[in-house]
């Protein structure tokens, strides 16, 4: 098996570090749904993780590789899981004909959530949608098809190519 790396961030904070808490994350969602109602809270929140979503893939040397699972899965896992920014476990990707369907785990829009609530991914759809228009090259629409918050095991993000 190959090593990983990912390339080294300066650190943003000397005594704090580079993270905050899921508890701040949520009340600026929360306020930004409060100041401009949830679907427009939804676009802001979601472009905002795509154009995360492009740096990382940047940053991971992904830009137009192609989908490869066996590659991309790993490399999400490592910068967006518990060694790195941990907004989510990418667990899988699979790819069917056109459609792209990306399962995530421990997602920081469903974290804390109560079962059953209707809270939707926004910045998190945002960034694996990103990272993804960065593999394949190709524009994408995403929707959450599953949710960890209403029994599934995953949250599982599908995305259709555009045009």
């Amino acid at each position: 098996m190959s090593t990983i790396t990912i390339p080294a961030l300066n650190e943003l904070r000397t005594e704090l570090g580079d993270f905050s808490s899921i508890i701040c994350f949520r009340a600026l969602v929360v306020g930004t749904e409060e100041a401009l109602g949830e679907k427009a809270a939804a676009i802001a929140l979601i472009a905002a993780g795509r154009s995360r979503g492009k740096q990382v893939a940047e940053q991971l040397g992904l830009t137009g590789k192609g989908l490869d699972s066996d590659q991309t899965v790993p490399l999400l896992q490592k910068a967006l899981g518990k060694d790195g920014t941990r907004l989510c476990i990418v667990e899988k990707i699979a790819q069917d004909g056109e459609s792209i369907k990306v399962y995530c785990r421990e997602t920081i829009c469903s974290a804390g959530e109560p079962q059953g609530s209707p809270r939707k991914l926004s910045f998190t759809l945002g960034a694996i949608q990103g990272v993804m228009e960065q593999v394949t090259g190709k524009r994408l629409r995403g929707k959450q098809i599953e949710s960890v918050l209403r029994g599934s095991a995953y949250d599982v993000i599908e995305f259709e190519t555009l045009g």
